[in-house]
């Protein structure tokens, strides 16, 4: 149901619901935020002790799912037509779906997460060899395969049901092949509410990193101290700017943000490679990749049943629910960009070539840094403990030309800041309008402009804290919903593939 009024078009039971609840939590986050920041740590920690395992086991499910449907008989089927091509090269396909789905995340903890493991490691002594050498497998295992399974099973299935079976680009289309017609009534409509609010609060938690990461980079300058008054004037002023980008549209502002963010941090990426311990950093990688394969199955599988869940909430836990309450803006933008593509060429590029990149990046600023701590001058370690969002701009500090470093860091964070509210605004505006792409620019100023007030409020609620509760709050139904999709998508390739006794009608133009 689309409703067409006052400028805006919508289906008003999904854009009323998911707004007026997330405008309810805003209220109550500015008037009550220590209560707030109370009822986020009881929340948590009911929620990591209740169902920390079912995340652990429904994101393994989601990769096995992926990598058996690449290698499967139904992976040379086309998202799209049969005699269609991709809309996008490989190259800007690449930097599109790597810029919206792990940009800040990745400049964020680059540094700090290898350090802390460093610092406070799960297993070994503290600041030893045998810490440094299991930091980087962590940070391995948080930012590659598992992370993009969970992004490559949302993105495929929405491919395959707007591309092949022609159905609206939005969440609900996914479970067409169970449903059927339903989708379109009260059981649609719940879904897509939910996967509105997840990407809602996952897309804030972003925004909340970047400004408390620019906000430290712009202290550590000299330029004006970091305070939640300046990192809410941040989350204005480039939330600003992300409604000036989805405001362009997809082929303008949101390509050309991808390929100039892209650029910019491959080209702070080499600098680091370069005028770092070079040797070291190749012979590391090659070891920690080694590592990464050897304990796949273990870390993959590991709720530290008998030991408690502490150390698992605060990292795994957290960066699962994080991508699960990310997944629905990853997914249906890729899904969005990668009409013509294979199932298995789309598998093999959503896995293999973003955890490769993230690989390399995490290897070069987080090895450099252990390097410097084990081998050389220190110093680092020590100012992470103090303020996580600092670390790299202390990295650069240790390297030639750190105020040019600094500032060109700033800049790859902002770009990755706006490419993530703008093409977050873009998603959840498609989705509240039950797919439909030709809708009233003042809609998705609304959307952008609520990512970055719930994002403010977030930090003002409880920071760090209040967003690792978010996320993992609102991706609980969420991943549920991921499981139930992978079903979906099974039922509807057998159709296809005629192996149904009642196949799923393709739906006509």
């Amino acid at each position: 149901m689309i409703v067409e009024r006052y400028g805006f078009k919508v289906n008003p039971y999904v854009f009323f619901t998911a707004a007026g609840l997330v405008l309810l939590f805003v209220i109550l986050g500015v008037s009550i935020p220590h209560k707030m920041e109370v009822a986020f740590q009881a929340i948590q920690a009911f929620i990591i002790d209740q169902f920390g395992w079912f995340y652990i086991l429904a994101v393994a499910i989601f990769l096995g799912f992926t990598l058996w449907l690449a290698f499967s008989r139904y992976s040379a089927i086309k998202l799209g037509p049969d005699d269609s091509e991709p809309d996008y090269s490989f190259g800007t396909w690449l930097a599109m779906l790597f810029s919206a789905g792990m940009g800040i995340g990745l400049m964020f903890f680059s540094v700090a997460e290898p350090m802390l493991h460093f610092i406070d490691p799960r297993t070994a002594e503290p600041r030893s060899i045998d810490a440094a050498r299991r930091a980087l497998n962590l940070s391995f295992f948080h930012y590659g395969l598992h992370a993009w399974a969970i992004y490559a099973v949302v993105g495929l299935s929405l491919g395959y049901m707007a591309h092949r079976q022609r159905l609206p680009l939005t969440i609900r289309s996914v479970f067409y092949p169970l449903f059927g017609d339903r989708i379109n009534g009260f059981l649609g409509n719940a879904i897509d509410t939910f996967a509105i609010i997840g990407t809602l609060f996952g897309l804030a938690t972003s925004l909340g990193f970047g400004a408390m990461q620019i906000s430290a980079g712009l202290e550590h300058l000299g330029v004006f101290p970091a305070t939640t008054t300046s990192q809410l004037i941040l989350i204005a002023v480039v939330t600003a700017l992300a409604t000036l980008s989805v405001l362009s549209g997809l082929d303008r502002g949101i390509k050309r943000l991808s390929e100039l963010n892209l650029g910019f941090g491959l080209l702070l990426m080499l600098f680091v490679f370069i005028l770092g311990p070079t040797a070291f950093l190749m012979s590391s990688f090659v070891q920690t990749i080694g590592i990464y394969l050897q304990n796949l199955i273990g870390t993959t599988f590991r709720t530290d049943a008998f030991i408690g869940t502490e150390w698992q909430s605060s990292w795994t836990m957290f960066y699962w629910g994080w991508w699960i309450a990310w997944s629905p803006f990853v997914g249906m933008f890729i899904a969005r960009i990668s009409r013509g593509r294979t199932i298995r060429e789309f598998i093999t590029g959503v896995l293999l070539m973003p955890t490769l990149l993230s690989f390399i990046w995490f290897s070069i600023f987080g090895n450099t840094a252990l390097h410097i701590e084990l081998f050389g001058t220190g110093g680092i370690a020590e100012v992470v403990e103090q303020n996580v969002a600092v670390a790299l701009f202390v990295l650069l500090e240790q390297l030639p030309w750190p105020t040019l470093t600094s500032v060109l860091s700033m800049i790859v964070i902002a770009t990755f800041f706006v490419t993530s509210a703008d093409s977050g605004a873009l998603v959840v505006d498609i989705m509240s309008a039950n797919g439909a792409l030709d809708t009233p620019t003042k809609q998705r100023f609304f959307w952008a402009i609520l990512i970055g007030v719930i994002a403010g409020v977030l930090l003002v609620s409880g920071g760090l804290l209040a967003f690792q509760t978010a996320i993992i709050t609102m991706a609980l139904p969420f991943c549920a919903i991921i499981l139930l999709m992978c079903y979906s998508l099974l039922t509807g390739l057998r159709a296809e593939a005629g192996e149904l006794d009642h196949p799923v009608e393709t739906v006509e133009e």
